[in-house]
């Protein structure tokens, strides 16, 4: 069952339920009583610049889940690093509709993946799919602004293979929406390939945003660096759901997580569950999960220094999630995500 079947069908059933235990926070059948219909193509030319415009080489673009500039499928050859924008843009009102890609990155090759998810429209639905492979000793960093309408459904899945020696880095950032899911699933030979999976999500209103991985390491000799932070406001809840499965004869694994998050008004919520499966005995993982609210000191701190309380607490809660946003490697779109942060941080809740 998935969003993706259900758009393609049209039956509610298809639907992930609370009855799944990977959604449980994030029903879909409790809340889409029908399917809606498809969406139209849209007007490609009322299109906005994407958010990584001025930073890459080349633009994949879909538009209303057709494809409108690019290719569906992708190959990029060892040789220079290069810089792909790939955006998703909803331009639909009350409409459904659904966007497969495919990424192949041949042995060597070495690719920046600057993703987004944007928001033309009002209460549709969209769904997206990647299909994502390293071949031996290739290179991927993606780096994702999730930015949908508030009343939106939305749901973006990564499906990654690696090769021996690739190296995959990820950063999601997003704000939620109705009802909006993240998910990473990585196949992790082992054989000196490495992963880093990091997410920031900050959500207001009464916007809901998961941030749901799975990482399974198959083979000796792997490393998985996962970090997430968030921060939610007003009504907002944030889900975090990270699991890493350590397979029989995957020794020598290293893997460590972390989730930490801050709730800032009283009706917000934060979900997590973060796993570790180990079914192998020479291994170094480790997990940690930590939700509270400000430093009532620190915030004491500044106000007496002359800061007013919205924007002290703006500036504590960039500091703390800062961490996320510098382990991004490609410094044009780390600034971009700073910058996004700072923004969204600084709206109402």
């Amino acid at each position: 069952m998935s969003l993706a079947a259900a758009i393609r069908t049209g039956e509610v059933a298809e639907l992930p339920s609370r009855r799944d235990e990977d959604w449980r926070w994030t029903d879909l059948r409790g809340l889409l009583r029908a399917v809606p219909p498809a969406s139209p193509p849209g007007d490609a030319a009322a299109l906005a610049v994407g958010p990584f415009a001025v930073l890459a080489e080349d633009e994949v673009v879909f538009l209303n889940g057709r494809r409108l500039m690019g290719l569906d499928a992708l190959t990029i050859e060892a040789g220079a690093p290069r810089v792909l924008a790939l955006r998703f843009v909803s331009q639909a009102e009350g409409t459904a509709h659904h966007s497969d890609f495919a990424l192949t990155l041949a042995p060597g090759a070495v690719l920046t993946l600057l993703e987004s998810h944007e928001s033309a429209g009002e209460a549709y639905v969209a769904d997206s799919a990647l299909d994502i492979r390293l071949g031996e000793g290739a290179r991927l960093e993606r780096i994702v602004l999730i930015d949908e309408a508030a009343d939106a459904i939305a749901v973006d899945s990564a499906e990654v293979s690696l090769a021996p020696n690739a190296v995959f880095a990820q950063a999601v950032l997003t704000r939620g929406a109705r009802r909006q899911r993240s998910q990473t699933r990585v196949r992790h030979p082992g054989g000196g390939a490495r992963v880093r999976l990091d997410g920031l999500y900050l959500p207001a209103g009464a916007r809901l945003a998961d941030l749901t991985t799975e990482v399974l390491h198959q083979g000796v000799d792997g490393t998985t660096s996962q970090l997430t932070k968030g921060a939610v406001r007003g009504q907002a809840r944030g889900v975090f759901q990270g699991r890493i499965v350590v397979e029989e004869r995957a020794d020598r694994t290293d893997a460590r997580m972390g989730h930490h998050a801050l709730i800032l008004s009283e009706r917000a919520e934060v979900d997590a569950k973060p796993e570790l499966l180990i079914h192998a005995d020479d291994v170094a993982c480790a997990h940690g999960n930590t939700v509270g609210a400000l430093d009532e000191e620190a915030l004491f701190y500044a106000e007496q220094r002359g800061i007013p309380e919205a924007e002290a607490r703006a500036m504590l809660t960039e500091a703390f999630l800062v961490e996320v946003v510098d382990r991004i490697e490609h410094a044009g779109a780390r600034d971009v995500a700073r910058a996004w942060v700072a923004e969204h941080l600084r709206e109402e809740a």
